[in-house]
């Protein structure tokens, strides 16, 4: 029987896997960055009222 302090480590496959999704997580991080407005270059939104006409 296997104790607690026996179990194996995460297979090479479960390894490859996790590095995977670290390397799409930090993707889609830079990706957000490089889209990303800077508060400073935004202007006041103006109100939309389109959605009045019909009253």
């Amino acid at each position: 029987m296997r104790s607690r302090g026996d179990e194996p480590e995460a297979s090479r496959g479960e390894q490859v896997q996790a590095a995977e999704r670290e390397a799409a997580r930090q993707r889609l991080l830079a990706q957000a960055e490089a889209e990303r407005v800077p508060v400073e270059e935004t202007t006041r939104a103006v109100p939309d009222r389109r959605w009045r006409r019909g009253r």
